[in-house]
């Protein structure tokens, strides 16, 4: 046995912690591998929002922050309220959008006459069957582009209620499932009081966000005017090109909804919310939905810019569109101009970053 060892050559042995080493490496090097094999592969996400937001910019000059959050938002399953004064492009960029998918639009205007029965439908006799029929109304679509939607009364608003949050509805006793994708977005003007009415706090609250779209700046007003000047190079809105499909948008949103989100990020989001709900600013702060809706929207952030992991900077991003419009102000700062934006900022200020 002696003799065994002595002829041994020092050449084929190694130190213990060397080789441990070196079988350690080995194990980190088959993690990295399965970890890369795991990781989502997002480039034709990104290629597909690269390729609908080119097509929306033939028309639309600027409004970049308005276009990545209706695709952040049918990314994330959600819905979208477009507030902004007459002539910013709001409803044009909507029906552009869904343009661009190969999914069912339908637009309906909505007016103080407006009832819930030519929004969702209605039973009609038919006499040749002698039954009643349901007849669908313009709801039952893909894209659902509902203008000035503070227009209609409360009893219309309410029929929203159930189709928005359970995409489904109930007539008759009867339920009628909706196709998906299935999002709504609605133009609302904030200048105009006569003949609106307020949406209900509930309604605001089915909204993912609430994007506020302000006047174009002076090189994009440049460019509106040149456009419209020049045109033999105006693109009409019916020469949008579709990109996606009804299931390629299906597939999408379920690839979004696996971006990996860290539990410390987690509980930051939930620090934001509880901090609305303690502000002595707010007289009413975000409910559970609105924590789950910010990780919805940072999630689609994160798959937009091709990631598929979600960074504190995605959370902050979808803060403001998210809260803003889900929180209420007391009436004592409201009166000394302090908005609902202002707080949420120094909300995010103060709630610390997660390292």
């Amino acid at each position: 046995m002696d003799e065994n060892k002595e002829s041994q050559d020092p050449k084929d042995t190694k130190p213990e912690s060397e080789l441990l080493s070196s079988i350690d490496s080995s194990a980190l090097d088959d993690n990295a591998d399965l970890q890369f094999k795991n990781r989502l592969d997002l480039s034709e996400l990104q290629q597909s929002v690269n390729n609908i937001k080119q097509e929306v910019g033939k028309v639309i000059v600027g409004q970049k922050d308005m276009v990545d959050m209706l695709i952040a938002s049918l990314l994330a399953k959600g819905h979208s309220l477009i507030e902004g004064v007459p002539g910013v492009a709001k409803t044009i960029t909507a029906k552009l959008l869904a343009k661009s998918l190969s999914v069912g639009f339908s637009r309906i205007q909505f007016t103080p006459d407006l009832m819930p029965s030519d929004i969702l439908g209605t039973s009609v006799f038919n006499l040749k069957d002698s039954e009643f029929e349901f007849k669908k109304g313009p709801i039952f679509s893909n894209m659902i582009l509902i203008d000035e939607i503070n227009r209609a009364p409360a009893k219309t608003q309410a029929a929203l209620f159930e189709v928005m949050e359970e995409q489904q509805i109930t007539i008759d006793g009867n339920k009628f499932m909706l196709d998906s994708p299935f999002m709504v977005l609605a133009t609302q003007n904030p200048i105009e009081q006569e003949g609106t009415y307020r949406l209900p706090e509930a309604q605001l609250d089915r909204f993912l966000f609430k994007i506020d779209v302000d006047y174009p700046n002076l090189d994009d007003e440049i460019e509106i005017i040149t456009r419209e000047h020049q045109l033999k190079d105006k693109v009409k809105t019916d020469e949008i090109t579709s990109f996606l499909t009804a299931k390629q948008i299906s597939e999408y949103q379920h690839l979004v909804a696996q971006i990996l989100v860290e539990e410390h990020l987690l509980k930051y989001i939930a620090q934001l919310i509880v901090a609305t709900r303690s502000n002595p600013f707010l007289y009413l702060g975000a409910s559970p939905r609105a924590s789950i809706a910010i990780l919805k929207a940072s999630k689609a952030f994160a798959a937009m810019s091709g990631r598929d992991f979600v960074t504190p900077e995605d959370i902050k991003r979808a803060a403001i569109p998210v809260l803003h419009h889900r929180v209420i102000v007391t009436p004592e700062r409201e009166m000394e101009g302090v908005t609902s934006k202002q707080i949420i900022k120094q909300i995010i200020e103060t709630v610390e970053i997660p390292r």
